[in-house]
């Protein structure tokens, strides 16, 4: 069993019951984010990359918890030198946590931390846990190796950007669901700033007209996989 819980912008927990993983904790500052940062407990960080919206209050959570951050190279080096415990991966890499299986992905973005550090390469996400394999795209526009990933992994669950201006839009949303084919897609990264303001329910409509379930989460909102 597997508990996915929707933060708001690219904010999702991960819960199998014995570990909670939290995947870009963008809580502070982040305006439709329905619980404040001392409300969230994690064992496991997963940052895709180091913009403001996604690192977020990543470091302060691994140092508070003791959790661990998993993330590219460049960005786990600059968690550690700020005392967070942290496991380097990178791109096309996978390992086996506690929690289960973890590989990053490409994704066609940028990344530097919020005092203009460069941080390596932006990265997707493609987590097994509780029996279950999601598909977390990161910030990225579309690419046609997303067909290759969805033939790698049968993915049960799939979040893709739809705020368009610096990811996908929703046509690109769409498409990108079309490629990979997951069990279930659920749209992210929309309406947190006036220049991201996207429709959900636009993007649940094109999925499904493409024979794919999509499930718009509301922010804070808690499914079962």
């Amino acid at each position: 069993m597997l508990k996915l819980t929707y933060l708001s912008h690219s904010t999702f927990i991960l819960d199998d019951g014995s570990h909670r993983l939290i995947i870009d904790p963008f809580i502070t500052g982040n305006p439709t984010c329905p619980v404040k940062a001392d409300e969230v407990q994690a064992d496991f960080i997963v940052l895709t990359h180091a913009h403001g919206d996604h690192l977020g209050d990543g470091l302060e959570l691994a140092k508070k918890h003791d959790a661990l951050v998993i993330a590219v190279n460049e960005l786990a080096g600059y968690a550690a030198s700020n005392g967070a415990r942290a496991h380097n991966m990178h791109i096309g890499g996978a390992y086996t946590f506690p929690f289960g299986r973890l590989k990053f992905t490409i994704a066609h973005h940028g990344s530097a931390s919020p005092d203009g550090q460069y941080m390596g390469e932006p990265a997707g996400v493609v987590i097994t846990m509780g029996g279950k394999t999601l598909y977390h795209t990161g910030d990225t526009g579309l690419f046609l190796d997303m067909q290759l990933i969805g033939q790698r992994d049968a993915i049960d669950c799939m979040m893709a950007p739809i705020g368009d201006n610096f990811t996908m839009g929703v046509d690109d949303a769409v498409l990108a669901v079309d490629f990979v084919k997951p069990g279930l897609a659920i749209p992210m990264h929309y309406n947190t700033f006036p220049v991201i303001e996207a429709d959900p329910q636009a993007f649940a409509r094109g999925v499904e007209g493409k024979g794919f379930r999509a499930r718009v989460m509301e922010f804070g909102e808690t499914i079962e996989l």
